[in-house]
C-alpha cells in the first residue's frame, strides 16, 4: 500500500471544530461572543501592545537599568610577576606550562609577564608580553625572553 498526499490527515484527537461566535443564544456564544462585558477586551480592534500588563507597571519597567558594557569574544590573558615565576621553580615557563601545572585559568590564550619580585635562576619565558623591567630581570639572572 502506498501513501499518497490525499491519503494523510490529522492525528485523531489533535484538530477541534472552530468556534462559532455571535451565532445566537442556543450556540452558547451568542450576545457578547465570549468577550464578557463592557471594558477594552470587549470592543473591536483591541489587540494588547507587547509587555503590556493591563495597566500594571510592565516588569521590563520595574527591573533596574543595566549600566556599562561587555565586550564579547574578549582574548584573556594570564598576569603574572617575575617573583611568582621564580617561585614555580620551572625552566621554561610558558602559558601550556602554567595550565598543566593548574596555575593559569584553561581559557586563557596568553600569557602577560610583569616586572614585580625578584629573579634568581635562569629560565626562558616564552610569552606574548613582557614588560621592560621584567625583561630586564630575566635576563640579568642569565635567561631568555620570546614573544609568541
Amino acid at each position: 500500500m502506498t501513501i499518497t498526499l490525499q491519503d494523510l490527515k490529522p492525528a485523531e484527537g489533535s484538530t477541534h471544530k472552530t468556534k462559532r461566535v455571535g451565532r445566537g443564544r442556543s450556540s452558547g456564544h451568542g450576545k457578547t461572543s465570549c468577550r464578557g462585558h463592557n471594558g477594552e477586551g470587549q470592543r473591536s480592534g483591541r489587540s494588547s501592545k507587547r509587555g503590556f500588563e493591563g495597566g500594571q507597571m510592565p516588569g521590563y519597567r520595574q527591573m533596574p537599568k543595566l549600566k556599562g558594557f561587555k565586550i564579547i569574544n574578549q582574548l584573556k590573558y594570564q598576569e603574572i610577576n617575575v617573583g611568582r615565576l621564580d617561585q614555580l621553580g620551572i625552566k621554561e615557563v610558558s602559558i601550556e606550562t602554567l595550565k598543566e601545572m593548574r596555575k593559569a585559568h584553561p581559557a586563557t590564550v596568553g600569557l602577560r609577564v610583569l616586572g614585580n619580585g625578584e629573579v634568581k635562576s635562569a629560565m626562558t619565558v616564552k610569552a606574548s608580553y613582557v614588560t621592560p623591567s621584567a625583561k630586564e630581570k630575566i635576563e640579568a639572572a642569565g635567561g631568555k625572553v620570546e614573544l609568541v
